[in-house]
């Protein structure tokens, strides 16, 4: 059995697959799923897991170079907001793109891990850095 990391066998399988620039998406409830990408759906209930603690357990264990967010999310998520900011503090380039721009880059994921988040525009394509 695993002693650290991720114990989601599918998350810790995604994560050691990625080569630098391919993409995860970590998602609310709500955002639609592109047909053929995968899906680790780790949704219990509305709000668990949350998107802010999946997303801190992942980049725990992800080399993070850059990270998209829904422009939206500025103004009505203010703790998602938070986050970006937080990560941007951390050396992680943020981009900002229309809802529309973000679902339509979505397609080109590796995996989706949906959480239970049910507040608006939570939602993060992380982008794969190097570890060297």
């Amino acid at each position: 059995m695993k002693k650290h990391g991720h114990l989601n066998r599918d998350i810790a399988r995604i994560l050691a697959s990625m080569g630098h620039t391919d993409s995860l998406v970590i998602a609310d409830c709500g955002l639609p799923i592109p047909p053929g990408v995968e899906c680790v759906d780790l949704s219990l209930k509305l709000g668990q897991p949350g998107f802010l603690e999946t997303l801190d357990s992942v980049l725990a264990d992800f080399q993070c170079e850059r990270a998209v967010f829904a422009s939206e999310s500025q103004d009505r998520n203010p703790p998602v907001a938070a986050k970006a900011a937080a990560m941007a503090q951390d050396g992680v380039a943020l981009e900002f793109v229309s809802h529309e721009t973000f679902k339509a880059r979505c397609q080109a994921a590796r995996a989706v891990i949906r959480t239970g988040e049910s507040t608006p525009y939570a939602n993060v394509i992380l982008h794969s850095g190097v570890i060297f």
